[in-house]
């Protein structure tokens, strides 16, 4: 991999393990004396502002760079977290859950653009394998350290916040190039959003992202309901979630370079059958050992499609708008961060196999539009 990348593995594996907050950001509100449901809303602030992120951060970082998208980002993120213990007031705590996603996510789209920037189409699934290898380490150790900080003092879970984004932001500054090897040298075209409506073939694969994201999120929103309708502890849920971390770290490395010998759109269409498959089968199970099944059986089609999907916009977006290719395509994410837990819960409340089912459908739906999404660029064949 060309050092870039292992920049950005090491700044994001230090960000992603110091992003307490946003873990414990619903247990700390509780804590304050606010309900469950004033919680979820600053969850879904926090949520909107990612989304935000999304567009302005594809547009940062084709217009002031790469490295520069990163350093503002990290900086901006740690300077709302020191200010966070701070809010007494709801609105104002809501403001800052949504203040706080937009600044640490803006960073986003910079980062993905960065990896295609410097690798070849060859190298781009492994290389942003390796990328989520990071995201997914930071947040295997991070949560546990964070629970020993917040057992003391939630003021420790904002401070060491931010020292891990200005530490990322030290990382970038000091070890990455604002101009990147492909990056364009004059001024990126303008009207970014005509170019992007009138690639069909684009918006048809955001659409799959949307359906597999939307399908995903069900692991924090209906899956933790169902595991305590089947009489389980939150113990018992939290392990099925763990076994998922641990299983990518383990093996999506080794299991995308084995399958980029096959074509991508093979890869990605399996994927997302495969994830419908394992959300699917959580409606006729409910025995432990069938249930980590199921979570190995979607964690397979989740290590499939979306180190794919990522090297796949990387692929097709042109070198100039390659950060608000990426923007665009992350606003599928944070749309289906925000219908799928909505969607999913309302289903489970009327019927808990409904929505299992469902995930299965919308999965197969993304599986079709991904076929039709390659097919139809021209000289795109996966």
């Amino acid at each position: 991999m060309p050092r870039p990348v292992w920049v950005l593995f090491a700044g994001t594996l230090v960000n992603r393990f110091g992003s307490f907050v946003l873990i414990f950001l619903a247990l700390y509100l509780t804590r304050k004396g606010f309900t469950a449901p004033q919680a979820g809303l600053a969850m879904g602030a926090y949520g909107a502002g990612a989304i935000g992120a999304s567009i302005v951060g594809g547009w940062l970082a084709d217009h002031i760079g790469r490295r520069n998208s990163i350093v503002l980002s990290m900086l901006m993120s740690a300077a709302v977290m020191l200010v966070f213990p701070r809010a007494e007031h709801y609105a104002a705590l809501v403001g800052l859950a949504a203040l706080a996603g937009f600044c640490a996510e803006l960073y986003r789209p910079a980062a993905a653009a960065l990896i295609a920037d410097v690798t070849t189409p060859a190298q781009r699934v492994t290389a942003y394998a390796l990328y989520r290898l990071a995201i997914n380490l930071g947040f295997a150790i991070g949560p546990a350290v964070g629970g020993f900080m917040a057992a003391r003092s939630f003021t420790w879970l904002f401070v060491g916040d931010a020292l891990t984004s200005i530490v990322y932001a030290g990382i970038a500054l000091a070890a990455l190039s604002n101009r990147t090897v492909e990056h364009h040298t004059g001024t990126p075209r303008r009207g970014a959003l005509p170019v992007i409506l009138r690639d069909t073939p684009f918006l048809l694969f955001i659409a799959s992202t949307f359906a597999a994201a939307t399908v995903f999120m069900q692991h924090a929103s209906s899956y933790p309901l169902q595991i305590n309708a089947f009489g389980y502890s939150s113990s018992v849920f939290g392990m099925l979630i763990s076994l998922n971390g641990a299983i990518i770290c383990a093996v999506e490395l080794p299991l995308t370079t084995l399958c980029r010998r096959y074509p991508a759109r093979a890869v990605m269409t399996a994927g997302l059958v495969v994830i419908g498959v394992g959300f699917a089968l959580t409606a006729f199970v409910s025995r432990i050992p069938m249930l980590v099944t199921c979570v190995i059986v979607w964690t397979v089609g989740e290590m499939l499609y979306f180190p794919f999907a990522s090297a796949h916009i990387a692929n097709v977006s042109p070198a100039d708008m390659r950060g608000r290719y990426h923007g665009a395509w992350g606003i599928s994410w944070g749309l289906g961060a925000v219908v799928g837990p909505i969607g999913g819960t309302a289903l489970f409340a009327w019927n808990p196999h409904s929505v299992w089912l469902a995930c299965g459908m919308l999965a197969a739906l993304g599986a079709l539009l991904v076929v039709f999404a390659t097919r139809t660029r021209t000289g795109e064949t996966g």
